[in-house]
């Protein structure tokens, strides 16, 4: 017998939303991350390394390795794994360091 989880708490978890990936929708579940919903769609790496450009995503899960970096709403150097996905972000891949184009 399969039991959903949802159904042994009686949740009733909130519509899903959309967020932006590089201009592309993602979808997303009331209290995912950014990293998780990404995940969810299928997309694994979001970050360039400063030396070679070599692709990076999640590693740590938890806040500790930087190697989930996003730009968020404008705002580098957001760890995807830890910033809560929310209705209409706009997420880009981070390249580098994250300041290109920021003047600093």
């Amino acid at each position: 017998m399969s039991r959903n989880p949802l159904d042994l708490v009686r949740a009733r978890p909130e519509p899903g939303f959309s967020f932006t990936f590089d201009g592309e929708p993602v979808p997303a579940l009331p209290g995912q991350t950014v990293a998780a919903a990404l995940w969810s769609s299928g997309r694994m790496s979001w970050r360039t390394t400063r030396d070679g450009g070599r692709p990076r995503g999640a590693f740590c899960g938890m806040g500790v390795c930087f190697d989930c970096l996003v730009v968020l709403d404008g705002r580098p150097n957001v760890r995807a794994c830890l910033a809560p996905a929310h209705p209409g972000a706009q997420v880009t891949t981070q390249e580098g360091d994250g300041h290109a184009g920021l003047g600093a």
